[in-house]
């Protein structure tokens, strides 16, 4: 078991993290339009899943708005926005955010993907949601650099997980 902290106090994190080198896990998760996805569904591209919490927190919506602006360059690569949201509260605040260079999927009927993610918030006040974290995975489904944000409340390292991509 893992610890992070939110806020100083310690946090239990349950699951496997993925690490570099490690095929990716599978993973089922439900689009906006309430359809369950695949890793199959993005076959032959780069993903860059944003993990978070909920998009209705100050720091997963910064570092949502910030996979947008900086996927809009990417070729070969879609950003995934991984968070127990509902689909509907997940496109009603990109919508009305602008934003449509990252794609939210949700974990409302796939709660094992936290599990399997190793980012299963299983004490504390967000037990139950995701722990922060980014995970980028290559075009043949490695994973490529992995990143359990130490502290809830910050942001993920945009420059390391980018710099993967190069």
């Amino acid at each position: 078991m893992r610890q992070v902290t939110r806020a100083g106090d310690p946090v239990d994190v349950a699951g496997d993290f993925p690490e570099v080198g490690q095929a990716a896990p599978a993973l089922t998760l439900t689009n906006t339009d309430m359809a369950d996805v695949t890793l199959g569904d993005y076959a032959g591209q780069r993903k860059v899943l944003n993990i978070i919490p909920s998009v209705d927190t100050p720091t997963c919506a910064t570092s949502t708005r910030k996979f947008n602006e900086l996927a809009s360059g990417m070729a070969n690569t879609v950003v995934l926005v991984v968070s127990a949201d509902l689909p509907f509260a997940a496109k009603r605040f990109c919508g009305a955010e602008g934003l449509d260079n990252v794609e939210t999927l949700s974990t409302f009927r796939h709660p094992e993907f936290h599990r399997a993610w190793g980012v299963d918030l299983c004490s504390g006040v967000m037990n139950g949601l995701c722990a922060r974290a980014v995970v980028v995975i290559d075009e043949n489904d490695r994973v490529i650099y992995s990143q359990l944000v130490e502290e809830i409340k910050n942001e993920p390292d945009y420059e390391a997980a980018l710099k993967s991509l190069a």
